[in-house]
């Protein structure tokens, strides 16, 4: 309506070119504020066009919340008359417990007397078992520290035979530890002659000498095993074989080692191995020569560790 008045007025003004200038500078005064009007107007009906959007959002968010509510008192609604259930069937199991109360407590107490009976003899039981490993634990370390000086003894040992039989190494005498035993290797080139179980001079110097190791290591079990390689031999006067030879060589040094007083005679075992445990291929003559042998295997007691593993339930 303000955009019609305001091109009225402009017609007006054309249209009567004649009017006086007074009237010109009002039409257009009003003009202006006809025109700021209608500004005004237009922002305040963005205004409201705007609040119109918001309330509808607003709405909209209003109505999703309702229907949300509605849901959720629908589900609360639902769980209430479930509870109400259960509760009624509480109610119902508690006055039938409370009808029996008197013959239930009694059997539930009849039935814990017997569990705690059955645990007192569980905690007893459990004691003695626990007191045993308890021992097992102590014997178990007395174990290993028996074992422990035993591999330290036989290490001594070892060092001790390294150094009085120093002057046979690299003539086929060899000292080394394994697996808890000392084992001292000579090939028969220190010791004897072909198809021969007299120890030559200079292997009886070797024998010796470890005799004195082993007269002063009363608790170590000595056995000596002949080696032959597996060339035949040709049966002859007292040989039957390279098993017959190699028991005799080994029998050779046992009676070496007996002339020492102070070795037990009882620690002593004499074996034959013939060609059946070789070091090295008998395919050269350098094998043959390592294959040719007496081992001197030196074992602990273990007559003290077997006790300990038999009391260890």
């Amino acid at each position: 309506m303000i955009k019609k008045v305001s091109i009225g007025l402009f017609v007006l003004a054309l249209t009567t070119s004649c009017v006086s200038k007074k009237i010109y500078t009002d039409l257009e005064s009003k003009y202006t504020d006809l025109k700021k009007e209608n500004r005004t107007l237009a922002d305040e009906n963005a205004a409201l066009a705007k609040a119109k959007n918001q309330l509808e959002l607003d709405g909209a968010a209003l109505k999703t919340d309702l229907d949300k509510l509605k849901a959720d008192y629908t589900k609360l609604k639902a769980e209430h008359e479930t509870n109400l259930d259960k509760y009624k069937t509480l109610q119902d199991s508690y006055a039938a417990l409370e009808k029996n109360s008197n013959e239930s407590l009694e059997k539930n107490m009849k039935k814990n007397r017997e569990l705690l009976d059955e645990l007192d003899e569980k905690a007893k039981a459990l004691a003695l078992e626990q007191e045993q490993l308890s021992k097992n634990a102590q014997r178990l370390k007395e174990l290993e520290d028996l074992i422990a000086a035993k591999e330290a003894s036989m290490k001594k040992l070892k060092e001790t035979l390294s150094k009085a039989l120093n002057s046979f190494e690299g003539k086929g005498l060899t000292v080394e530890q394994k697996n808890g035993k000392v084992y001292v290797s000579m090939e028969n080139k220190l010791l004897f002659s072909s198809g021969s179980w007299a120890v030559s001079a200079e292997g009886k110097k070797a024998v010796i000498e470890l005799g004195k190791v082993l007269g002063d290591n009363p608790d170590i079990a000595v056995l000596i095993e002949g080696h032959t390689d597996d060339d035949a031999f040709a049966a002859s006067g007292p040989i039957a074989d390279n098993w017959d030879l190699s028991t005799k060589r080994a029998t050779s040094i046992v009676g070496i080692l007996s002339e020492n007083k102070k070795i037990n005679k009882q620690n002593l075992t004499a074996a034959g191995r013939g060609e059946f445990s070789p070091l090295a291929s008998n395919a050269t003559a350098e094998g043959k020569a390592k294959n040719r042998r007496i081992e001197i295997i030196l074992t602990p007691r273990l007559d003290a560790i077997a006790e300990m593993l038999n009391e260890i339930n």
